[in-house]
């Protein structure tokens, strides 16, 4: 063993993903985080490289840079705001705290950065969107080393790097993982591409979406769905669309019942700038507040009369319903008594027990092919 592996191997032994869903079969760390490590061990100079971390999921790019690399300070931005809180956890049990510096993606994390070191995203557009960024604000000769698990990467990803670097070259790939490794950012003269926005005719108003943003500008299929129960959701003093992504129910909800106060969460940063911009394309922004949070942990308990719901099915890139089962404890503390929380899911997954133990008595209001809509009322 490597005087490297054996840096990894102690540090990794103590992560967690704690605050967010723990299970046996979820890591907080993965091949792809000790590869990219690896790999970055070439180009870290001395303590004082300028090196930039984005989509760190717990803390093991950013910290392993520090504790294995030897690298004086990180600069790191992370969408989700359970990984911001992990990193923050997991940097004190390292006693680490104090060596990195939070950002979003922008020129405040890339300006001058001589390393950047990525997770892969899922999506090719919020790929496009921080390939931008590292282009635009990074150092003239930096390097930018993107990793992925092998079975998630596509050629498109290539394809997205290459249209901003003059270099891009795929390493072999190590423990199903596979980093590739771009130079020669190209500077762009065009204006920053996202948020993007389009016109939803069906909806008859403008979506506004971030590259890591859900679905995008379009609008999806469980959301539809539940809209199409809008005039059987209750006028309630406070709403709020839990997991908002680009803001559409908050916005249809506030445009057809204008006396309510709505509020939109989610924990992805490019899902709140995207609800944001939805908002205010649509002259609504005095009437929803847009928050980052965790399953509304910063609510006060009994805060809301209405919650409405398409929750995901995926941890990452595993299929678990903890997050679905966070979300209803998270509806059962932030209801009032008598609240309702509607709720749209894939029939497959018969939530439908776990909202009657959670939240209170649950009706189907309806079901097609594929989705479930509930109403469930707060004991």
């Amino acid at each position: 063993m490597t005087e490297l592996d054996a840096h990894l191997e102690t540090l990794f032994g103590t992560l967690r993903r704690f605050p967010d869903v723990e299970a046996e079969n979820l890591q907080a760390h993965d091949a792809t985080d000790r590869l990219l490590l690896e790999t970055a061990a070439v180009y870290i100079v001395n303590p004082e490289t300028r090196v930039a971390v984005i989509g760190d999921r717990y803390g093991a790019l950013t910290l392993g840079a520090l504790a294995a690399l030897g690298v004086g300070h990180v600069r790191v931005t992370q969408d989700l705001y359970v990984s911001r809180l992990a990193l923050q956890r997991n940097a004190g049990g390292s006693g680490l705290t104090g060596r990195f510096d939070e950002f979003e993606l922008g020129a405040g994390l890339l300006d001058g950065a001589e390393l950047v070191i990525m997770q892969l995203p899922k999506a090719l557009a919020e790929l496009e969107e921080i390939v931008d960024a590292v282009a635009r604000f990074a150092a003239p000769g930096a390097v930018l080393l993107a990793g992925g698990r092998v079975k998630h990467m596509s050629l498109g990803m290539n394809a997205v790097l290459e249209r901003s670097f003059e270099s891009v070259q795929p390493q072999l790939a190590q423990r199903k993982s596979r980093v590739l490794l771009a130079n020669g950012p190209r500077r762009p003269d065009t204006p920053e591409p996202f948020p993007v926005s389009e016109q939803n005719t069906e909806l008859g108003m403008t979506v506004c979406a971030h590259g890591g943003a859900f679905s995008g500008t379009k609008l999806d299929i469980g959301t539809r769905f539940l809209l199409g129960f809008l005039d059987r959701i209750p006028e309630a003093r406070h709403t709020v669309d839990l997991g908002c992504g680009t803001g559409i129910l908050a916005a249809m909800y506030a445009r057809n019942r204008p006396n309510a106060r709505v509020t939109a969460t989610d924990q992805s940063a490019a899902a709140v700038a995207s609800a944001k911009a939805t908002a205010a394309a649509n002259g609504l922004a005095d009437r929803i507040t847009v928050v980052q949070d965790d399953a509304m942990s910063t609510f006060e308990p009994g805060s809301a009369d209405l919650i409405l719901l398409n929750p995901p099915f995926h941890l990452g890139a595993s299929v678990h319903a903890g997050a679905a089962t966070k979300m209803f404890d998270a509806a059962a503390r932030v209801l009032a008594s008598g609240g309702e929380l509607w709720t749209v899911y894939n029939s497959h997954l018969q939530y439908r027990a776990a909202l009657e133990r959670l939240i209170g008595p649950t009706t189907e209001i309806g079901r097609n092919p594929k989705f479930t809509v509930t109403r469930s009322i707060r004991r």
